[in-house]
């Protein structure tokens, strides 16, 4: 199979797709490579490393897309992009359909084959190509808050693990999944208290099993979160519907409830966000304030830490990535039920729920 590597043009978007060690796996199963010049020089990949690993560089991203059979990529297609993209072609790579219209439609006109990373589903219900771009968000959504809670950046002025003889900061987790997990760890290891909430019974016993002491669990309900996001300094958006878009558990009218100055970062905004007022921002771009409340909603967060989020994404990725290069999708998809799972647009249908729900769109069956 020919697989291309475009460079990702997102904002400030510096993870590439595919790393050199990706490269020699795929040419060992005999496939062609075509890597954009440049494409990891923001993770820290030059074209010489790439060369060496057997790919071919290309200069332009229209180069890529026209040769491709294959295309693997780290963030969505953004409209540039749209035209370059041929019937039938594979396109695997993050998607996030059910919060964009506009990609879902774009798609569905080029009939081209969209397998989302994030719908990739094991039968435990595990998402593992999710899963390490999750980590990396729950971790920099912390780190991402406590910048933003400086008075300098229009926060309350709190430190979040405090000092001795001084109260430390309050965070509250909207979800107790994998982001949600993360963020509650790295907030609870700063010192900070925090309150993780879940809808499941069963996911919260385990996380108060497993959560430092500083750390408290609540169920997630209208009624706790109104309360609890009264006191919070820094609130951390955490929730998935897999493939769907996000419910609104902070409403418009609760943020007159924040004290001035709270932090709110929503890390479900790829998904439409769970924070009614997020609206996706840039890392050029990163925060605005409504009511006196910071807002963070950057959407490829981990695109700020490309070396890292590279390295986790490719391990995670590029086993399905040779299984869909050696048999060719239909096959793959047929042996492999995460793999089918994955599988949003097929040639101008939907075949994912959330994103025909999303849209009123019909909705086809494999």
């Amino acid at each position: 199979m020919v697989v291309g590597v475009p460079a990702e043009i997102k904002n400030n978007e510096n993870r590439v797709a595919l790393t050199p060690a990706g490269v020699i796996e795929l040419r060992k199963n005999h496939h062609q490579v075509f890597v954009q010049a440049g494409a990891g020089n923001g993770s820290g990949f030059d074209d010489k490393e790439y060369l060496e690993a057997g790919a071919e560089i290309l200069p332009e991203i229209s180069d890529v897309y026209a040769k491709a059979e294959m295309i693997i990529k780290v963030k969505e297609p953004i409209e540039l992009e749209y035209n370059m993209i041929k019937e039938n072609q594979l396109l695997f790579t993050y998607f996030h359909f059910a919060s964009s219209e506009k990609l879902t439609r774009a798609m569905l006109d080029r009939k081209a084959v969209c397998l989302a990373y994030e719908t990739v589903e094991k039968e435990d219900h595990s998402l593992p190509l999710l899963i390490p771009m999750s980590e990396v968000a729950g971790r920099m959504a912390i780190q991402e808050g406590a910048k933003y809670l400086e008075k300098p950046q229009k926060g309350k002025g709190v430190l979040l693990g405090g000092v001795p003889g001084v109260p430390s900061g309050k965070v509250l987790v909207l979800g107790g999944g994998i982001v949600g997990t993360q963020a509650a760890k790295m907030a609870a290891g700063l010192g900070a208290r925090v309150i993780i909430m879940d809808v499941n019974l069963q996911r919260i016993r385990y996380l108060s099993d497993i959560m430092p002491a500083n750390v408290s669990t609540l169920m997630s309900n209208n009624y706790n979160i109104r309360q609890a996001i009264q006191d919070a300094d820094l609130i951390i958006g955490a929730v998935l519907i897999p493939g769907a878009k996000a419910p609104h558990l902070v409403t418009r009218d609760m943020l007159k409830l924040m004290k001035p100055g709270t932090v709110v970062v929503d890390v479900a905004v790829d998904q439409g966000g769970c924070i009614e007022t997020c609206k996706p921002t840039t890392h050029e771009d990163p925060i605005f304030i409504i009511d006196d409340v910071v807002h963070y909603c950057v959407a490829n967060m981990p695109g700020a830490v490309p070396y890292t989020s590279t390295l986790a994404l490719t391990n995670a990725t590029l086993p399905y990535a040779l299984q869909l290069a050696n048999k060719g999708w239909e096959k793959a998809a047929l042996e492999n039920t995460e793999l089918l799972k994955g599988l949003n647009i097929v040639r101008g249908e939907v075949y994912h729920a959330g994103v025909a729900e999303a849209f009123g769109l019909p909705l086809s069956y494999f």
